[in-house]
């Protein structure tokens, strides 16, 4: 015969069931419960908590066709290794990793054709006045910064991102608390009432983008979202006239987990905001379960401005949709001192008139 052990909600401990109450009691905290409530608890905490990622292996972007390798050259950067795509008549082009002129054109191989692209809409003159107001009220950036900073290339380029369309469904756990409070002439109450909250349901998601340049930082590349997918086109070559694209160093099968994640996270956030009315709620579990999922690859449009100060190099990214820009900037030590004097200073000042004002009226 099986013996089943009932677990307190709220500390652990073992629950035993209480004649005089005719329902289950935690020794320990004196919580109690309905019998029926405890065992669908016992059910949701035995539940396997593990996330299945179930994409479609047989999906993903098609081989290029030879007309289409006829009007494209592929080009590697000797520097850092870069591997960069323009059209036919493209006679050089700027690495955006490291700025490096010198790139060794050849023929295009090894590289999937790309189903989407967002084509530019935003030219360098706009990406130049975007970074000259990227410096503006930054306290902290060095006075002869501006005046002696050169950009050294900007470069419209076209970066990989592999787009993935998934079904999920998710699963959460919370343990919540409701606390009701009051008093009479002798004694002050405090009453906690313990919920555990489960939240199921499912998701569409269509397009998850997954940068697939290694050498970009994921920070940066998160940072110029959101893509307006209403100007997402069919791919075709002539797009990229005037531009370069960096083809993909890391595979749809690599970008899978990082897009899994992506999912997981907005289920969260969403399951989450639908918890509310309690004084307090923890996360105790959650799972998610993606089926059915498929890949495209795109290229989104980014402008990529390197500038060097002080023989640093600096990088910064705009969305060529949006205009959006992302970077980081040098700070003056001397600047952070004066800034952290002054706060010490001002402070202490208010510390010192509280004093003054509490001891004329003590």
């Amino acid at each position: 015969m099986e013996i089943k052990e009932y677990k307190c909600p709220n500390c652990g401990g073992a629950v035993k069931f209480d004649s005089a109450t005719q329902s289950m009691k935690c020794p320990y905290c004196d919580a109690e419960f309905e019998i029926q409530a405890l065992e669908e608890y016992q059910k949701e905490i035995s539940l396997p908590e593990k996330d299945k990622f179930g994409w479609d292996e047989d999906s993903g972007p098609k081989e290029w066709e030879s007309d289409d390798l006829n009007e494209l050259a592929q080009g590697s950067c000797p520097s850092c290794g870069a591997e960069l795509l323009g059209d036919k008549n493209t006679t050089a082009m700027v690495c955006p990793n490291c700025g490096n002129t010198q790139i060794v054109l050849r023929r295009l191989t090894g590289m999937l054709k790309p189903d989407y692209l967002i084509p530019f809409k935003l030219d360098k003159k706009t990406a130049v006045e975007a970074l000259k107001n990227f410096y503006k009220d930054k306290r902290l950036l060095p006075d002869c910064f501006k005046k002696e900073n050169k950009i050294n290339s900007i470069q419209g380029v076209y970066l990989p991102f592999w787009l993935f369309d998934a079904k999920a469904s998710g699963h959460m756990r919370f343990k919540a608390t409701k606390v009701k409070a009051w008093f009479d002439s002798n004694y002050n109450y405090i009453k906690t009432d313990h919920y555990s909250v489960i939240r199921d349901g499912s998701m569409a998601f269509e397009k998850v983008p997954v940068d697939g340049s290694e050498k970009m930082d994921n920070n940066y590349m998160d940072a110029i979202e959101p893509f307006e997918y209403a100007d997402l086109k069919d791919f075709q070559t002539a797009f990229l006239s005037g531009y370069i694209a960096e083809k993909y160093d890391i595979d749809a099968e690599k970008s899978r987990e990082r897009a899994g994640q992506r999912i997981k996270s907005t289920i969260e956030t969403e399951f989450s905001k639908s918890v509310t009315g309690y004084a307090s709620i923890i996360r105790e579990s959650s799972t998610v379960d993606v089926e059915g999922g498929n890949v495209n690859y795109s290229l989104f449009p980014v402008w990529i401005l390197n500038t060097k100060y002080k023989k640093e190099n600096y990088m910064f990214l705009m969305n060529g949709q949006t205009g959006r820009l992302v970077g980081k900037l040098p700070s003056d030590p001397g600047k952070s001192w004066m800034y952290r004097l002054m706060f010490t200073g001002l402070f202490g000042i208010i510390l010192t008139l509280i004093i003054q004002a509490l001891s004329i009226f003590m």
